[in-house]
């Protein structure tokens, strides 16, 4: 009897511990890649985590706080994420493997998955610095984001296309947005460029707590990178406190990239999650309003995921 009685608790026992591998084989991890916490692709980034643990079969997702576009690319050829956000030159920079830009090899595993919507560089100075134009940065101290991030690869491209370099500038700091805020603040640093979705939360802050300038990209500079993906736009008014006319700058696209190493099925669903709930991410972030599915696609730096695709044929925007 006694021995009946450990044979029936081992069966129960392998049968729990099977129960238990065939679950953990069951979950998905979807851990998506953002950038600072100061930024919009961290809220943007935890709205989706939410959105795909709710609506994904199994889903553990997670947010991730990194150093934003190129570090983000680096990690999803790694395995080291399912999803990331990142800017589009960056994006194809990694595609193409620009040493310079901090990818000494082509990135091959990247996937595309959705377009979502437009940074702008955002400029901004303490009124009392006297700076007004591209131009009076020079000698000036500026924070241009961390080095090789997307944003501190855009404030290369924007000053070389001003006929400037960071040599031109007293001092260059390579710092996150809300640290880069804080010296603004103490009055360490004249300026800071901040490639961004509108209404990012650190120049918000900034503008409630000194008056600030949006220093002017004019359109020929745009014009002069000599990128497809920069365009010709413009910062409305009243984005920021302060900040009272429309100022012209660039507007730069942000894709959701994933990898060759994610199913099908995960990318089909992140997908369609993503889609079905897009008024979560509207909450998340007023920059998100822009993200329209009849855009997801067009100017897809990389590959699509066949899953994404699976997803675009299905609602009819791939034929």
């Amino acid at each position: 009897m006694r021995l009946l009685h450990k044979i029936g608790l081992g069966l129960s026992l392998s049968a729990a511990v099977l129960a238990g591998a065939a679950h953990a084989q069951q979950q998905q991890f979807v851990n998506v890649l953002t950038g600072g916490q100061s930024g919009v692709y961290y809220p943007m980034g935890v709205a989706l985590s939410q959105i795909f643990a709710k609506d994904i079969p199994n889903a553990r997702a997670t947010a991730q706080v990194t150093k934003a576009s190129a570090e983000n690319l680096n990690l999803l050829q790694a395995g080291r994420g399912e999803l990331a956000f990142s800017l589009a030159d960056s994006v194809s920079d990694a595609w193409k493997g620009e040493a310079e830009a901090g990818f000494p090899k082509k990135l091959d595993k990247l996937r595309g998955l959705s377009a979502t919507y437009n940074n702008y560089i955002q400029i901004v100075a303490n009124a009392d610095s006297g700076i007004k134009t591209l131009a009076d940065l020079k000698g000036k101290r500026i924070s241009v984001g961390a080095a090789k991030s997307g944003t501190e690869l855009n404030a290369r491209a924007i000053f070389k296309a001003a006929g400037m370099s960071y040599a031109d500038m007293a001092k260059v700091e390579y710092l996150p947005f809300g640290e880069s805020v804080e010296l603004m603040k103490n009055r360490q640093l004249d300026a800071t460029l901040q490639s961004a979705g509108l209404g990012v939360a650190s120049i918000r802050d900034l503008a409630t707590a000194v008056k600030i300038v949006v220093i002017p990209v004019p359109a020929d500079v745009v014009t002069k990178v000599g990128d497809a993906a920069y365009q010709v736009s413009v910062i409305p008014a009243n984005t920021y406190t302060g900040q009272t006319v429309d100022v012209p700058t660039a507007a730069i696209p942000n894709f959701l990239v994933t990898h060759s190493g994610v199913s099908d099925d995960l990318a089909y669903r992140m997908t369609k999650a993503m889609y079905d709930n897009i008024d979560t991410l509207y909450a998340a972030h007023n920059a998100a309003k822009s993200i329209k599915r009849e855009n997801a696609i067009k100017g897809m730096p990389v590959p699509l995921h066949p899953g994404a695709e699976r997803y675009y044929k299905e609602v009819g925007l791939i034929k």
